[in-house]
């Protein structure tokens, strides 16, 4: 006859024993404390900073607006992503805002200033926005062998291969002074103008202080302006107003 064990007895003890070890050896360690959550930190810190500077190297970077020169677009203190794959990777067009490095002289001498290597580093791996003196924001007007020129008899506007613009984007607080030129963009160049007319020392200024001088080369575009991202009271995405240019016919 087949006996069962007592409530007391070591039989009974003997058959729980492996059920406790098991759930013992399945109890979760806490082995790591302070220094496992730091190392996790840290390599999350790791992990944002390299996807941070890929992006900025490579598709998006951050550029701060320090004038007037493209209001209403943009306004003093804006905040910008600008898409490093245009021209890069794809072709700018007409009505496109762009970021350019002053290889040109455009812009005056800048003071030195205090050197802050917190900033500087922040700036670097894309974290905070590009605030260096050294770069501009214009649109483009003139594409290569574009012939452009200001103004046409009927209403002083500029024209693109002899079609008027009707520029949508031009500031509406203050009636733009005529500025006559008449050029045709060279091979590899840009023609760009800000929006903001009457404050704007862009291509028309400089060309007629020394001739060929107002052309902005391809290889000097850091890329296309795309994104308003700070404040976000003004968060939007900048529009190229393809339908201005929608008539102008191919460069001859």
């Amino acid at each position: 006859m087949k006996r069962t064990p007592g409530p007391g007895s070591d039989e009974a003890d003997t058959g729980a024993q492996p059920e406790r070890a098991a759930r013992h050896r399945e109890a979760p360690s806490k082995r790591g404390g302070l220094l496992g959550w730091l190392r996790e930190i840290a390599i999350i810190l790791a992990v944002s900073v390299v996807l941070s500077f890929l992006i900025k190297t490579f598709l998006f970077k951050a550029f701060y607006i320090p004038s007037e020169s493209m209001v209403p677009t943009l306004e003093e203190n804006d905040r910008i992503f600008v898409n490093l794959m245009v021209p890069r990777n794809f072709a700018l067009e007409r009505g496109d805002v762009v970021v350019f490095r002053d290889t040109k002289g455009w812009l005056p001498a800048v003071p030195e200033k205090p050197s802050n290597p917190l900033l500087e580093g922040l700036e670097f791996i894309g974290l905070l926005p590009d605030t260096s003196q050294q770069h501009l924001i214009k649109r483009v007007i003139g594409l290569p062998g574009d012939h452009v020129a200001c103004c046409d008899d009927a209403s002083g506007r500029i024209t693109v291969n002899g079609e008027p613009l009707a520029e949508a984007y031009v500031n509406p607080a203050e009636l733009p002074r005529p500025l006559p030129f008449d050029v045709t963009v060279p091979e590899g160049s840009i023609w760009v103008m800000g929006d903001n007319r009457n404050h704007s020392s862009d291509s028309r200024i400089h060309d007629g202080e020394r001739r060929g001088s107002g052309f902005i080369s391809l290889d000097d575009v850091e890329g296309k302006a795309t994104v308003i991202a700070w404040p976000f009271t003004r968060l939007r995405i900048l529009d190229s107003y393809p339908a201005t240019f929608s008539s102008v016919p191919p460069a001859s």
